[in-house]
């Protein structure tokens, strides 16, 4: 399998400054990016085999700027099968709880609390209280899309090699990440040599953010397995990788260009989010499934797909994107006359 997991385009939430669940619109900018991305997979002869977005407009719509460049090979021909996003729930951004829609000056720190603890302090046992969404609570929606998505297709018959674009979001991409993590030896991770060079001070956890339409290059290769790989895999504890703690510097990071930066130590912290994820609970065995598999990273954050591409001046490139609103190039497309 050849893995692609896709940050969506730029959002006007983005160019706000604020995150979250909101069904924030692609921008014009977003849109360019989008078809650029779906474009360069096509000229690069990137043929998917499934696409999977959340349910929200920013990634569906990035998806379908993907599947859309799909339809016709570079020679003109119709695709040799149908295909189709499949939005999945489950892929949907962090939840934030009383900080959706609020600009990131907005949750200053207080002392040596965060923003977000601080406000959980003032507020938890007020009537209507609504918490940002726990690290726990995004690693179970991670396992289950990987469970009941992902994992199923390796474990398929077809000797084909898969490809598979997941676009989501910002922040649960970096958890939908350390959760695949989880699942594989250590030994049997390695970088590209393409990229090896560029990668001697990154860590697996910590590859960094994605930036719009960034994407995360991934090969899965069954291999034999070793005892030394099942070692490997039984030292992972279910807990041992967890989602990073959105601190008002992950929010500005994941929600800009800018790189996501190291998150905090791994912490257990007070399970208080709407869905209830207790990792103490899950049994290890779930977590070994891709023994016997490697995998290589060969780009990170890639960005080749949108060298050159400027933003368009005025405001307009910012703007909400128009279906309807007709772009300057259209008005000097010759008509095609039958």
């Amino acid at each position: 399998m050849r893995l692609f997991l896709v940050r969506h385009g730029e959002t006007v939430d983005n160019v706000a400054g604020v995150a979250g669940v909101r069904d924030s619109e692609l921008t014009n900018h977003g849109v360019k990016q989008a078809t650029r991305l779906g474009e360069f997979f096509r000229k690069n002869d990137t043929r998917f085999s499934h696409i999977f977005s959340s349910q929200l407009q920013r990634a569906y719509k990035t998806a379908e700027c993907i599947r859309r460049a799909q339809a016709t090979s570079r020679g003109g021909e119709k695709a040799r099968q149908p295909l189709e996003v499949r939005r999945v729930p489950l892929l949907v951004e962090q939840d934030l709880g009383f900080y959706e829609g609020k600009k990131f000056f907005e949750r200053p720190r207080v002392g040596n609390k965060s923003g977000k603890e601080a406000h959980r302090d003032r507020h938890k046992n007020d009537s209507g209280f609504v918490d940002v969404e726990s690290k726990e609570s995004m690693a179970q929606r991670a396992d289950t899309f990987l469970d009941q998505h992902l994992i199923p297709l390796l474990h398929s018959d077809t000797e084909v090699t898969q490809l598979v674009a997941i676009v989501t979001h910002g922040i649960f991409l970096t958890v939908l990440w350390r959760r695949l993590l989880l699942r594989l030896p250590s030994k049997r991770v390695s970088f590209a040599p393409a990229i090896a060079w560029a990668t001697d001070a990154v860590s697996l956890e910590h590859l960094g953010g994605w930036s719009n339409t960034g994407y995360l290059e991934l090969e899965l290769v069954k291999s034999a397995a070793t005892p030394e790989g099942a070692e490997a895999a039984s030292r992972f504890q279910p807990s041992d990788i967890v989602a990073p703690d959105t601190d008002f510097q992950t929010l500005k990071s994941a929600t800009g260009d800018e790189p996501l930066p190291a998150p905090p130590e791994p912490e257990v912290p007070e399970v208080i989010s709407k869905v209830a994820y207790d990792v103490s609970t899950v049994p290890l065995t779930s977590f070994r499934n891709l023994v016997g598999w490697s995998l290589v990273i060969h780009k990170i954050n890639s960005r080749d797909h949108v060298q050159g591409l400027k933003r368009t001046g005025g405001g307009v490139g910012s703007a909400k994107y128009d279906e309807s609103q007709k772009t300057i190039e259209s008005f000097f497309k010759r008509k095609t006359v039958n």
